[in-house]
């Protein structure tokens, strides 16, 4: 990594030339932007984050209040002032047993990392990120998840020994295909799913389409309604289209990768119940995402105004970049 940005607190020990760091990675590097680093190392499991330097304790919001108040009070008894906890959505699905065990394992390869440090020269790599459809997996909610299907003999191994080793529960759901006479991505259609994900047009199925556009500042969703509805902004059909925008949007955003600041322009509707159950509803889509997403608010012009914490790359960066 030739260059790199270091996050550092005002109030801490000065740093000196010749200092050696123990930092971690926090974001990519992304178009112009250098990666980030960060000397306050966060180990990231299945149903837990540990958070050094943060000693708080969090719990993911999708999680329902009753239950978010009880870990809170549970955890306080592994919590210590070296580190935070943050619970994330995947535990609504596990044993309290399970998410502790997990919290343990997590300090103890804390320790073992920061013991390695201390004899390994300079620009060394202690861990390395498993690979990202491995992180995708350990990230995903298995609720609903029908089959993992996997076409390369080398991956499904890796994939089997994944979930053997963190979700043996979920083994059922891995199928290797091995039809060489039909390949897996034209009986899925996935390279045409890709071009259709980097079209600046997306139709929608009632009518009506977006239109999507990435700028190096934001990005921007149009809903235009084309022919599908009539003239008055307050039918039903408008309601209609905008709501089916709205999941759709939810799910383009997914799937692109978008992040930063998302503007949506929604077809104009002059009753406050109408727009008040289309942004609600909207508001619901968006917390189907695994990565951290908000409707922040509706601009004076009527825009809904959508944050998304910025991962990895988008999906037209990796793929035309």
């Amino acid at each position: 990594m030739p260059t790199a940005l270091f996050t550092y607190k005002i109030g801490k020990k000065p740093l000196c030339i010749g200092d050696e760091l123990l930092v971690q990675i926090s974001r990519e590097a992304v178009k112009t932007k250098a990666p980030t680093v960060t000397g306050n190392l966060n180990l990231t499991g299945r149903y837990a984050v540990l958070t050094h330097g943060n000693t708080r304790i969090g719990v993911s919001s999708k999680i329902p209040k009753k239950e978010r108040d009880a870990y809170k009070l549970r955890l306080q008894a592994y919590q210590n002032d070296r580190f935070g906890i943050i619970v994330r959505t995947n535990a609504k699905e596990a044993p309290f047993e399970a998410v502790v065990k997990e919290i343990e394992d997590l300090k103890k390869e804390y320790e073992r990392l920061t013991s390695n440090a201390m004899s390994r020269v300079c620009f060394s790599c202690l861990k390395s990120a498993p690979p990202s459809y491995i992180t995708d997996l350990k990230n995903a909610y298995m609720d609903g998840m029908q089959e993992i299907i996997v076409n390369d003999p080398d991956l499904y191994h890796t994939i089997c020994s994944f979930f053997d080793r963190e979700i043996p529960e979920r083994s059922y759901l891995i199928r290797l295909y091995d039809d060489a006479g039909y390949p897996l991505g034209k009986l899925y259609s996935t390279q045409t799913a890709i071009e259709n994900a980097l079209k600046e047009r997306v139709w929608l199925k009632h009518g009506g389409y977006l239109v999507i556009q990435v700028t190096e500042a934001l990005t921007v969703v149009d809903v235009n309604s084309g022919k599908s509805i009539k003239k008055s902004k307050n039918t039903p059909d408008a309601l209609k289209l905008n709501l089916e925008a709205a999941r759709e949007t939810a799910r383009q955003i997914r799937l692109r990768n978008l992040s930063g600041i998302i503007l949506v322009d929604f077809v104009n509707m002059d009753d406050p119940e109408m727009e008040e159950t289309l942004f609600q509803e909207f508001r619901f889509y968006l917390t189907k995402d695994p990565i951290q997403t908000t409707l922040v608010d509706i601009t004076a012009l009527g825009l809904a105004e959508v944050t998304r914490k910025k991962v990895r790359k988008p999906l037209y960066e990796m793929i035309t970049v």
